[in-house]
């Protein structure tokens, strides 16, 4: 094997790994919004967790964050709490945060 074709296989194994990464931060973020929003709907134990696993496969509907956002702002609406798009953001962007943090130490 040359030194090129070893390269282009660390290259692809490295894709890979920081794919699978990106993927588990991403639910594990989801799970974490969840368990917020959770909170916020009165929801607690094994409701809370109900939700935020409905949170998770609510971002498997279409790419991109859009379809998180929408279930929560229609959930909040439907029990009058008062969070806007701009706070539900700002809390996705810090679990992104932790969530990327945790997957990268292995948490």
């Amino acid at each position: 094997m040359s030194t090129f074709d070893r390269r282009k296989q660390a290259f692809e194994k490295k894709f890979a790994l920081d794919e699978e990464q990106r993927f588990r931060a991403e639910v594990r973020r989801n799970r974490l919004l969840g368990l917020w929003v959770a909170e916020r709907l009165g929801l607690t134990g094994g409701g809370a967790a109900a939700y935020a696993n409905e949170l998770v496969a609510a971002d498997f509907e279409e790419a991109g964050d859009a379809d998180v956002v929408g279930k929560i702002m229609g959930d909040l609406a439907v029990k009058g709490a008062a969070v806007t798009e701009e706070a539900i953001r700002t809390k996705m962007n810090e679990f992104t945060a932790q969530a990327l943090a945790e997957v990268k130490t292995g948490k």
